[in-house]
């Protein structure tokens, strides 16, 4: 049995990744399949499963971090609230890390020089266009985003409707997403800075139907169906 052990979660794109780090950031176990939209039925027999193929016990665990996104509602409310629920039944911190901030450091490692531009699918048409150190940007109607001299494209479940460069990147930078996710999440642990239940939220790529923004206004998703 191992001691110390964090918990990576993510389910921001259609493929689901837990893993299990060290206290200073070291992935050890990683586990990832195609969910689909069945983050919910998978997820958590998926942990068991890895706790019990390393031989962590539950009550082991001192951490957890969750990846916030951007993604899909029905993936991203399933991660966040078992990331949530876990932490609050085990007494353990937790904080949330960014998805795409992930996805670009993991990028960056495995790109040619320059700067990734990350593309993520907001509904079956629309684009969102993610910069490191920037919020994500909407493109509707599926156009690629205009990159600078030096940027290159980085597209994750986009496959069919995006250059096969740039999902061949984005493919390589989700099999590091849980390294970075540790790389990221674990220091802010052990620094004792973890997130409030109430502050983790969710980075959805578009609002479901009929949630109430903050402003009082209802937002719809662009998706037609």
């Amino acid at each position: 049995m191992r001691d110390g052990t964090i918990l990576v979660i993510d389910t921001a794109t259609t493929r689901c990744v837990v893993a299990l780090a060290s206290g200073t950031g070291e992935t050890f176990a990683v586990a990832s399949w195609d969910a689909g939209y069945r983050h919910g039925e998978t997820l958590l027999p998926a942990i068991e499963r890895l706790l019990a193929d390393e031989g962590v016990d539950r009550a082991a665990l001192t951490g957890i971090v969750a990846g916030t996104g951007p993604g899909a509602f029905t993936g991203l409310r399933v991660g966040i609230a078992t990331a949530k629920g876990s932490a609050h039944g085990l007494g353990c911190p937790l904080v949330g890390v960014s998805t795409a901030e992930s996805l670009l450091a993991a990028a960056t490692r495995s790109g040619p020089a320059g700067r990734p531009v990350l593309l993520l699918p907001a509904g079956p048409s629309d684009r969102i266009v993610i910069r490191p150190g920037s919020r994500g940007v909407l493109l509707v109607g599926g156009h690629d985003p205009e990159l600078a001299p030096g940027e290159w494209l980085v597209a994750v479940d986009l496959d069919g409707r995006a250059p096969v460069d740039a999902v061949g990147r984005g493919e390589i930078a989700r099999e590091r997403l849980a390294a970075e996710l540790a790389v990221l999440g674990v220091p802010r642990l052990g620094a004792a800075t973890p997130d409030s239940m109430a502050d983790l939220v969710p980075d959805y790529v578009t609002l479901p139907r009929g949630v109430l923004a903050e402003q009082g206004e209802v937002a719809w998703s662009r998706d037609p169906r």
